[in-house]
């Protein structure tokens, strides 16, 4: 790996769609690499609500409100998310930690690919407490009731989840 690489980190996830939690990540991420690759994992088994050129829209306007000199770029991957950190060039991967059930998984995940990839080096970044309780199943999950999700997710992936899902998201 290049020293260029190792200032670059790869977030992995479905981002369907991108939450506040997720946002709190990427700018916590930004603050420590000067590149991130946003990956949007593509499941053939998985329909999601959110195409991924929605998806990636959404992601690249509100990096872009993160005023951060890190350069954001949104691809798609198939696959194990160290094959796509070397694909990207990326040193690292960075995973949001909510709790300690989180951090259970993650740090068998990060075993798993340090054996596959020991030049990946795993960072995990732990959430806000303000947005430590917001979850993409949660959200899609309230706004497919027609409930409030604007304290949950940034309001261009609220619009979209609402357009998606043709719910009413001004229903109280």
């Amino acid at each position: 790996m290049t020293s260029a690489a190792s200032r670059a980190a790869i977030y992995t996830g479905s981002f369907d769609p991108l939450t506040n939690g997720h946002l709190d990540v990427i700018r916590q991420g930004a603050g420590l690499f000067d590149r991130l690759v946003i990956a949007i994992g593509v499941h053939p088994g998985k329909k999601p609500v959110l195409s991924f050129e929605e998806r990636a829209e959404i992601i690249l306007g509100a990096c872009a409100g993160l005023n951060s000199p890190c350069q954001f770029d949104v691809v798609s991957f198939k696959g194990l998310a160290v094959d796509a950190a070397r694909e990207q060039r990326a040193g690292a991967i960075i995973r949001g930690l909510r709790d300690g059930a989180d951090f259970d998984y993650e740090m068998q995940m990060a075993g798993m690919n340090s054996a596959m990839a020991p030049e990946v080096t795993t960072v995990f970044i732990p959430a806000s407490s303000s947005v430590r309780h917001i979850s993409g199943t949660l959200v899609r999950q309230i706004a497919a009731l027609g409930g409030d999700i604007t304290g949950f997710a940034p309001a261009q992936s609220v619009a979209a989840l609402m357009r998606a899902l043709k719910v009413d998201g001004n229903k109280k």
